[in-house]
């Protein structure tokens, strides 16, 4: 069921954003939420957390500064591999090591860092880094982050509970579930020792050929993109994790992936206003505690050519002066190609903070970002009272978390207690079966049933899993229809199927009553589209399932049949299983426009499309 907002956002290599801009023209004129509302007025204890500051070591406060990596499963101990990774990237062998040396008051957590093997883990290596970080002179607590935006990225994986991604919260449209999947999703985080989620992506993606943002956006309205920002944003605060809404000034119209090139966003002041601001103003009216900036130029509101992380006109004249933000300020991974092209590593650290940010997020070398601000302050480039500022915020952010009042440290039991719980997967499975899009269904061809059409292939797509996934989507959707009565089989042929897959596909057809394909990212050369056709040739019914953009649709000529399901995790693809079978009524809405493939001035399916039954 949809409540009063009903998102959306998109993602894909062929429609222009212009049509997409058209298309969503209109819808907003901006939230009535007043900006500052959440830090307007300084925490009490300002004091104490000032006699603090005044007691740290100039050392001590650029430590503070920065949010680093880590390789290892645990703070003290991990495997010989990891300590050679980080002998060879930070020069030391495990967290504890860095945290001595450097003094950081942040860890990040990636999978690819082997920090996320399973929760108990989690929680253990948690409580390790905050351990080597009290034992410090003046220790102060870690602020310990990671990237759960759920979906497509996703740092813990099973068995802790992962939910549908942004997009498809924007199909299911309801404030209420994206409040829930913040609260749940919190609670997760916080008692494996994570305090700081780099989540909700707050950009309105209008562009859909946008390389990095698409389904991590909730959609092209920015007034259904604010409302489900500041939801979540109170649900992960309210099980006291810090929400991060990120990018600002705006993500969402670029062709370019900011990891590997410098975005620039031509968008003109006015638009920015009445777009991309819309959903940073709500979640700093619903009390943001970080907001993450943007690797890439915005001309209308800086034309120095700086990206937005390094530029003081909008992150100290804009978000803070105009928009009334004094929260924390988090970059982007400083090692990133859109913040390195400019300058150098050595500058980057020392400009963003000229510029208003707090945190420095992930810096290529540690040692060169560290010595540099050390040597700015000491040159007289940057001053103390100007480290402190950004000290106090990140101390005020510690303190509203409770991590300076009580021991930071988690337990085995508290693990068990709170993740993956019966009632939490329980959830995640129904917000999933509100979010699953109906895009077309002619001549009835679903629900599919059991009795008539008990054999079923399911051939396509198998792009790799997001973290804690069962297996390729093929797999993980024949499961799911297996269990619901069909005889599934699946038949993965990859987002570039062969001539020789397709055959095979083609030949495991004339074996099924119907047939099921999964679609990735297809556009108008993609053999993912020679697929579909020749399995329509069979005349089995082919139902289409576009497992990441929309768009999918718009390239499948003559599918009688598609849904879409914005990612392809295993509660998206069992909630689109349970569709499949008429187990449940589709329910969700286009939270973007879908462009016609031969004329991408015209919209096909507009912003809320979508059928039922």
């Amino acid at each position: 069921m949809h409540d009063s907002s009903t998102a959306s956002t998109g993602n894909t290599a062929r429609p222009s954003r212009r049509t997409v801009l058209a298309a969503t023209a209109g819808l907003t004129v901006g939230l009535t939420v007043p900006a500052g509302t959440a830090h307007a007025d300084p925490p009490a204890d300002d004091r104490r957390l000032s006699s603090l500051v005044s007691r740290m070591t100039l050392e001590e406060k650029v430590g503070q500064l920065f949010v680093m990596r880590v390789y290892g499963h645990s703070a003290t101990d991990p495997d010989q591999a990891d300590v050679d990774a980080n002998l060879k990237e930070i020069g030391v062998r495990t967290a504890a090591e860095l945290i001595a040396k450097y003094r950081v008051g942040g860890i990040i957590y990636f999978t690819w860092a082997h920090n996320t093997r399973d929760p108990r883990q989690i929680a253990d290596l948690s409580n390790g880094i905050q351990r080597a970080s009290l034992g410090q002179p003046r220790g102060l607590p870690v602020l310990i982050a990671t990237d759960q935006e759920h979906g497509a990225v996703c740092r813990v994986g099973k068995p802790a509970t992962l939910f549908p991604g942004a997009m498809a919260v924007g199909a299911g449209g309801s404030r209420s579930d994206a409040r829930a999947l913040g609260r749940i999703s919190g609670a997760e985080l916080r008692a494996m020792g994570i305090n700081q989620d780099y989540s909700p992506d707050a950009d309105v993606n209008v562009n859909p050929a946008n390389p990095v943002i698409g389904v991590r956006s909730f959609g092209a309205d920015p007034e259904a993109v604010a409302a489900l920002v500041a939801a979540e944003v109170e649900g992960y605060q309210a099980s006291r994790v810090a929400a991060t809404a990120k990018h600002f000034p705006g993500h969402g119209d670029t062709a370019v992936d900011s990891h590997t090139g410098f975005p620039v966003i031509t968008h003109s002041r006015e638009l920015w206003e009445r777009l991309d601001a819309v959903p940073f103003r709500a979640a700093i009216g619903a009390g943001i505690d970080s907001i993450m900036t943007a690797h890439l130029q915005f001309p209308a509101l800086d034309d120095s050519g700086d990206p937005a992380t390094l530029s003081h006109p909008i992150l100290t004249g804009i978000l803070r002066g105009e928009l009334g933000y004094d929260g924390v300020v988090i970059t982007d991974s400083l090692g990133m190609e859109g913040v390195r092209t400019k300058y150098g590593d050595d500058r980057v650290p020392v400009l963003a903070l000229k510029a208003g940010v707090d945190q420095l997020l992930n810096p290529p070398s540690i040692d060169v970002a560290w010595h540099a601000v050390l040597k700015a302050v000491q040159d007289g480039e940057l001053t103390e009272a100007r480290l402190d500022e950004s000290i106090l915020r990140i101390l005020r952010l510690k303190s509203r978390l409770g991590l300076l009042d009580r021991a930071p440290y988690v337990t085995r039991a508290g693990v068990d207690r709170t993740v993956g719980t019966a009632a939490h997967l329980a959830a995640a499975d129904r917000i999933a079966e509100r979010t699953t899009t109906l895009l077309v269904n002619d001549d009835g061809v679903l629900p599919l049933d059991s009795g008539r059409s008990p054999r079923i292939l399911v051939a396509g797509a198998d792009p790799a899993s997001p973290s804690g996934t069962t297996g390729p989507p093929t797999g993980v959707l024949a499961a799911a229809l297996t269990g619901l009565g069909f005889t599934a089989t699946a038949l993965p042929t990859g987002t570039a199927p062969s001539a020789a897959a397709v055959d095979q596909a083609v030949t495991a057809a004339q074996d099924a009553d119907a047939v099921v394909v999964l679609t990735y990212n297809v556009t108008a050369g993609s053999s993912q589209r020679t697929l579909v056709q020749r399995l329509l040739a069979t005349g089995r019914p082919v139902v289409a399932v576009a497992v990441r953009n929309p768009y999918d649709v718009a390239q499948l000529t003559g599918v009688r049949a598609c849904l879409a399901t914005y990612c392809w995790t295993d509660v998206e693809l069992r909630a689109a299983a349970r569709v499949v079978a008429g187990r449940v009524s589709p329910r969700g809405r286009l939270p973007v426009p879908v462009q016609r493939a031969d004329d991408p001035a015209q919209v096909l399916y507009p912003i809320g499309h979508g059928l039922t039954y």
